[in-house]
């Protein structure tokens, strides 16, 4: 035990304390309780426990101290330390970045360990407690409580002492895995405020985190290392003490953050927006009702209705103003900027989802994608805190506004929309769009300087999907030649299957296929997947994919694809996890391959295996998700699917159905209707479509469409134990 940081300031303050409570009041239906944050913070599903506010700029969470995979979201539920409660976090994208504005409450003489992990303090899982919005944990080796929660764009933090000498230690340097500081200020205002910044390079690049915070009672002293980039906060406490350190961030400025923190939190009441954050989250949550006898099962999907309000994040000031990608200050003017897409993930059924649980934010979000274009070019790939970080591939903006366009959402400009997906799917100097222009495919032995991961097969197929959906929007719009521009380019994949061996193969510049190629593989050519999983990656155009491997061909591989298991001694990536056979329910590519069973006349095995991805790959334990998170589309797939249905296109407006896990589920539309889907006979043995009603008529179609939704119809299944019903 030591306390060796050098401070080289120490000041003096004393005014009268303050103190406030304000005791919460029960919620009729606290669904916000009904959410286990702990999902997904063992195994691979990397997301942290800390309170949130719905698709809140901060997110208040512990760090464990220690950088490596387990740790990227912060937090990993094994380890038994907490080295700091920071800001900014990612949910799931498997990227190890933000931990901003880490601060530390502890008694004296603290406990502290060589860097990275440094002052630290063990807990117990069994002092833990979190919802929705709120988390407590015990420092057991200090005796302190301290609790989260969180506003739009503020944490507070409130800490009960066990009585004698304290101190709330802020570390602007504290750091893990891919982030590091380079420039960081702590500045006192007052007796009780405190401002500053860090800005930090990482997967975001050049990130610039504003702060200012807030304590509930003057410190008796404050020390600084000789940077003023590390503080020490002294206190005097008695037993039961409580002490509330109230912060709030701007991408902007230091004024930025102060208007932040006087609008959002101008009380020390941590109660007070604790109880507001959990009213939000029951009323974002209550969007969807269930009626369910398993109690797993309704935790499970309230936790993975929560995690699709996790991400995309608020990154713009009360007042407007946010940083954009070319690092200049930019105002939002009557609608509010949006960060944090992990748009290779989530545009697979996040965001169709967000489409009738979030309409107006939807609307946000594609006025940020134009923002974004109108400031750096093209429109966003995988954009963070003002950063683009070039992650995964395609050019997935283009289908959340595609489909956003075709459901008649929002005011944004349709014009510049489409114009901004154009220009996008012509930069031909960014990730070989020019070579797939000239060739109709990506080459594998060619690259760019954006194209390290070369993933040329993947990027065909990816890009083929996309200038589908320009192509839609186009024709909706009458604009011929550019619709008829991009529905050529939307079978480009056909440039890539092989039809000797009926799989797609990547191919050089001259048109020879990959040599030694072997389907099982993983390659660089392919992303964090194999050939097996993107054979199925033409999402719009199932019947021409059918077309050139033949439905006999098709239907015997489809069911190789749930059957044929990798060898048990076979090295695979990090990223293959929840496998059915070839399936891989941990990482995207594969999510929508179950429901191709219901084009092919086969629903009863669409049902089988999405009744048991749900049962069995999703649970009600911190390792209970089989993959990275992925900014809510891992849990997206869930929330679908227990509605009872999963778009294959995303921009279709056709919703195929599956197998509802409850005997009733009641969407409330922004309309003000209600969708209803009621499966009364289902059960666990009952997985098995046998009739389908729409208001009351018998219904004849694999799927339901987006019409049938907002018009706010009831669907009625009839489930059955026996498979082999095809009702259409």
């Amino acid at each position: 035990m030591k306390n060796n940081i050098i401070f080289l300031l120490t000041i003096s303050l004393i005014a009268p304390a303050y103190t406030s409570c304000h005791t919460p009041k029960n919620a009729e239906k606290d669904l916000a309780s009904k959410v286990n944050p702990f999902i997904g913070t063992d195994y691979t599903g990397n997301t942290y426990p800390g309170a949130q506010a719905p698709f809140g700029m901060v997110q208040l969470s512990p760090d464990n101290g220690l950088p490596g995979w387990d740790r990227i979201a912060g937090y990993y539920y094994p380890d038994s330390t907490i080295a700091g409660f920071s800001h900014t976090h990612l949910s799931g994208t498997g990227a190890g970045d933000l931990y901003d504005i880490s601060f530390m409450p502890v008694t004296l003489p603290y406990k502290e360990a060589p860097e990275p992990l440094g002052i630290h303090s063990r807990f117990r899982h069994e002092t833990e407690n979190a919802v929705a919005g709120y988390y407590k944990v015990t420092l057991d080796d200090y005796g302190i409580d301290v609790e989260l929660t969180a506003t739009d764009r503020t944490g507070l933090q409130r800490y009960t002492f066990p009585g004698g000498e304290a101190a709330v230690i802020l570390n602007l340097k504290k750091a893990m895995n891919w982030d590091s500081t380079v420039g960081a200020k702590i500045s006192i205002v007052d007796s009780v405020t405190i401002e500053g910044y860090r800005f930090s390079d990482g997967w975001a690049r050049d990130q610039k985190v504003y702060f200012r915070s807030r304590f509930s009672k003057p410190w008796k002293s404050a020390d600084f290392n000789a940077d003023s980039s590390i503080a020490r906060f002294n206190y005097l406490t008695g037993k039961g003490e409580k002490l509330t350190v109230t912060t709030a961030l701007s991408g902007v400025s230091l004024e930025g953050a102060r208007l932040n923190l006087q609008q959002e939190a101008p009380l020390d009441e941590f109660d007070r927006y604790r109880e507001q954050t959990r009213a939000k989250w029951n009323r974002e949550l209550g969007k969807i009702e269930i009626r369910g006898e398993n109690a797993d099962n309704i935790t499970n999907f309230y936790t993975a209705l929560y995690r699709t309000m996790i991400a995309p994040t608020l990154f713009g000031d009360v007042d407007g103003k946010y940083r954009g990608p070319d690092k200049n200050i930019h105002q939002a003017d009557g609608w509010n900027n949006y960060s944090t897409f992990s748009l290779w993930d989530t545009f697979r059924g996040a965001h169709p989802l967000l489409t009738y649980t979030e309409p107006k934010r939807v609307n946000d979000m594609i006025k940020s994608f134009l923002a974004f274009y109108e400031q750096h070019g093209r429109l966003p790939v995988w954009n963070m805190q003002g950063s683009e970080t070039d992650m995964m591939l395609g050019y997935h903006a283009v289908p959340v506004i595609v489909d956003a366009y075709l459901k008649g959402i929002g005011n944004f400009d349709a014009e510049k929309a489409l114009a901004a997906c154009v220009a996008t799917a012509n930069d031909d100097d960014y990730r070989g769009i020019g070579l797939y222009k000239r060739l109709g495919y990506v080459p594998f032995d060619i690259r760019d300087p954006y194209n390290n991961d070369d993933w040329s097969l993947s990027r065909t197929l990816e890009y083929a999907y996309d200038d589908h959906c320009i192509a839609v929007m186009a024709e909706k719009m009458e604009k011929k030649e550019i619709a008829e521009e991009f529905r050529k380019r939307s079978g480009n994949y056909r440039n890539l299957f092989n039809r000797e061996n009926g799989f797609m193969q990547p191919r050089d510049s001259s048109g020879s296929w990959q040599p030694g190629f072997t389907p099982d593989e993983y390659t660089p050519h392919i992303s964090e997947s194999n050939a097996w999983h993107y054979l199925w990656s033409v999402q719009h155009d199932i019947p021409g994919l059918m077309n050139l491997m033949g439905k006999d061909r098709f239907m015997q591989r489809l069911d190789s694809m749930f059957t044929y298991t990798p060898a048990s001694d076979k090295d695979l990536p990090i990223f293959s996890t929840g496998m059915i056979g070839q399936y891989v329910h941990g990482n995207e590519p594969s999510h929508h391959v179950i429901f191709l069973y219901n084009m092919i006349g086969q629903p009863w095995k669409t049902a089988y295996y999405a009744r048991k991805v749900m049962t069995e790959l999703y649970r009600n334990s911190p390792d209970g998700l089989c993959g990275n998170e992925d900014c809510g589309q891992m849990s997206a797939w869930y929330v679908l699917n227990a509605l009872g249905f999963y778009p294959v296109d995303p921009i279709s407006g056709q919703y195929e159905i599956g197998s509802p896990l409850f005997k009733e589920a009641r969407i409330k539309l922004d309309n003000g209707k209600i969708f209803t889907v009621k499966a009364p006979s289902g059960s666990d043995r009952n997985i098995y479509v046998k009739s389908v009603k729409i208001n009351g008529v018998p219904y004849h179609k694999s799927y339901i469409t987006h019409r049938q939704i907002t018009d706010g119809s009831t669907i009625e299944l009839e489930m059955t134990d026996k498979p082999g019903h095809k009702w259409y």
